[in-house]
């Protein structure tokens, strides 16, 4: 293998790592925004119950389903982060797993696949922004 050979691989492996450091960028800036774009929303639930809260429970339902489609694109884009990391998260314990497994090594629960049919599903009303460092459980009561 010549000098001009080896220059040629340097350079492909330059190119991968800075397509995947972009990818991981785009990812992380996604997230961020859908996860700003759901505190929004809750805000607006906020005001919307503030102005009239006999209003039509319809017009609430309909800002609700657009934060868990938020909620399921920012679990899909979390899960393609990980992939491109080389790991995947037990939705069990939260550990880290190569993403070559199907099983956990410390819990022993089957790791998602994105094409599985419950991938879509939701864990429960609690809503973690990176943003903010802070957790919104919705199902808490007010005291």
């Amino acid at each position: 293998m010549g000098i001009i050979d080896k220059f040629n691989d340097a350079q492909r492996v330059v190119a991968e790592k800075s397509k995947t450091a972009a990818e991981v960028s785009n990812l992380k800036r996604k997230i961020l925004y859908e996860e700003e774009r759901i505190v929004e929303i809750f805000a607006d639930i906020g005001k919307k119950y503030y102005k009239n809260p006999n209003d039509d429970p319809a017009s609430f339902k309909i800002l609700c389903d657009d934060i868990d489609t938020r909620r399921r694109r920012i679990k899909r884009m979390r899960y393609e982060l990980n992939n491109i990391k080389g790991y995947k998260i037990c939705p069990k314990c939260d550990a880290e797993v190569n993403d070559r497994f199907q099983f956990c090594g410390r819990c022993g629960a089957r790791l998602p696949e994105i094409d599985d049919t419950d991938f879509t599903s939701l864990e429960p009303n609690d809503y973690y922004t990176e943003s903010s460092n802070n957790v919104f459980n919705a199902d808490s009561t007010i005291k």
